[in-house]
């Protein structure tokens, strides 16, 4: 196994045993619930932003490991940062794990580039984006239910 298949399996298998933000957020400005009805993967997204900044996030739900750990590797990225940083970060993301990020966007990623991986099992990548789907739809302040089918 490459260096870089052990570091994506081992950062997802710490984060899926201990996920970081996990649990309610009461009160919360922003939510958003995301289902993968395929495999089960079932997630809400809680966001508190003040002054257009994230100061409390947290997600909670069920799901594969991929997915709990996107969500919890979301939470840590996005806690303290603008919607207006936070919106570029997500989108590389999305292109990240469908294999469409520029070199420049890859960049801005730091270590959720370890990600890259999911697009070597392409039933998978709807479980890394469910829960960045869910952000999108959350600083939308849509409200709803977004699903990955």
């Amino acid at each position: 196994m490459s260096r870089l298949a052990s570091l994506y399996q081992e950062m997802i298998l710490s984060h899926n045993r201990s996920p970081q933000n996990f649990g309610d957020l009461d009160p919360h400005t922003h939510h958003s619930h995301g289902v993968n009805p395929v495999c089960g993967d079932d997630f809400h997204l809680y966001l508190f932003v003040e002054d257009n900044r994230v100061s409390k996030v947290s997600f909670k739900g069920q799901g594969c490991a991929i997915s709990k750990a996107s969500a919890s590797i979301l939470t840590e990225t996005v806690l303290g940062k603008s919607i207006q940083e936070i919106i570029p970060i997500k989108d590389a993301f999305l292109k990240l794990i469908s294999d469409t990020a520029s070199t420049e966007e890859k960049a801005q990623l730091g270590k959720l580039k370890i990600f890259e991986g999911v697009k070597e099992f392409p039933v998978r990548v709807k479980c890394a984006a469910l829960i960045w789907r869910a952000l999108e739809d959350a600083i939308s302040q849509q409200h709803g239910q977004i699903s990955t089918e």
